[in-house]
């Protein structure tokens, strides 16, 4: 149950209890609303309960099983943190120097509450991470240069340990005036007659071209980029469409045009998003207490900053919070 629910998403039902409303915790914890109404609801339907009656004037009150959820997610919580003083307590505490890579057009997404959170969780703990493509990711891995990385499964070789935390389906995405932005889903032979814009990364290039040539077809790229932001920017602008893995939960591109995400039909083979280190390489505690961290941060179902896969993927269920609007 824990790998469906995560420590994250308990903390945020657990401060909207506490305070009453949601929007009370989301000042007091300094998190999104729609983050917390998406958590709430996701343990809801995980656990195919009501956890709390809405009052119009007064806000929200937990239901009987809702008080019963609550006491066992806060026991929970407490349990976790404990884990924390043990190891700060003890005399080989969490410290020291931890460098972490990070696959570039994920770092905005999860950087900032899984790896800059890890440090500052724990005081003693200099962190630095570094951002890369698939390639240069897997080459600081051998040189040493890095402890472990949040990337992809892409053409790790056989030194390179990984370990899946969520599935990353690839999905379409559009502008709004785009012939096939009110489909619900698209084909590979949709898009092989319409101009495409390529996330131009290595291994990430090779993965969404694979796409197509499973399928017989060839796409027409008519312009490319090792940006996500100039991708995005691109697509909005009418320039073509573009495939992703990564979904941030804005759905506009940088220059303020919206974007429209589709399925991609058919069975596609996801990214795999995990942890990936050197196997020659020892792990230190530092670097096994940070994994733990995106354990307990990163699914299937919930990853920061990121919207559900299963508003994507119908074989993914239980999605965390509504589709982007």
């Amino acid at each position: 149950m824990l790998n469906r629910i995560s420590l994250r998403q308990m903390e945020y039902f657990v401060a909207t209890a506490r305070h009453g409303s949601i929007a009370s915790a989301s000042s007091q914890i300094h998190i999104s609303p729609p983050s917390i109404s998406a958590a709430i609801a996701h343990i809801e339907t995980e656990l195919g309960v009501q956890l709390f009656v809405r009052h119009p004037s007064k806000g929200l009150a937990l239901t009987p099983l809702g008080m019963h959820v609550m006491q066992e997610c806060e026991g929970l919580l407490e349990r976790a943190s404990r884990l924390y003083d043990i190891a700060s307590d003890s005399n080989d505490s969490i410290q020291g120097v931890l460098r972490v890579g990070c696959f570039q057009p994920l770092a905005a997404m999860i950087a900032p509450e899984v790896i800059f959170g890890f440090a500052r969780a724990f005081e003693k703990v200099e962190l630095h991470m570094v951002e890369g493509d698939q390639q240069e990711l897997i080459n600081k891995l051998h040189t040493l240069d890095i402890d472990v990385a949040l990337t992809y499964d892409l053409q790790l070789g056989e030194e390179i340990g990984f370990e899946s935390l969520a599935q990353m389906p690839p999905h379409v995405l559009v502008s709004e005036l785009h012939p096939l932005a009110q489909q619900i889903a698209v084909t590979l032979e949709e898009l092989a007659q319409q101009p495409m814009v390529l996330l131009d990364l290595p291994m990430s290039r090779e993965y969404f071209l694979s796409l197509f040539s499973k399928a017989g077809l060839e796409p027409n790229i008519v312009a490319r980029s090792r940006s996500e932001d100039v991708v995005r920017s691109m697509v909005a602008n009418g320039f073509g469409y573009a495939l992703f893995n990564v979904r941030p939960k804005s759905t506009q591109s940088l220059d303020g045009k919206r974007l429209v995400r589709l399925r991609l039909a058919g069975e596609q083979r996801p990214m795999l998003l995990g942890m990936a280190t050197y196997k020659p390489m020892k792990l230190s505690r530092l670097a096994q207490a940070f994994m733990q961290r995106c354990r307990a941060y990163i699914s299937n179902q919930y990853i920061p900053g990121m919207s559900a896969a299963s508003f994507f993927d119908p074989h993914i269920s239980n999605p965390a919070g509504p589709p982007p609007r």
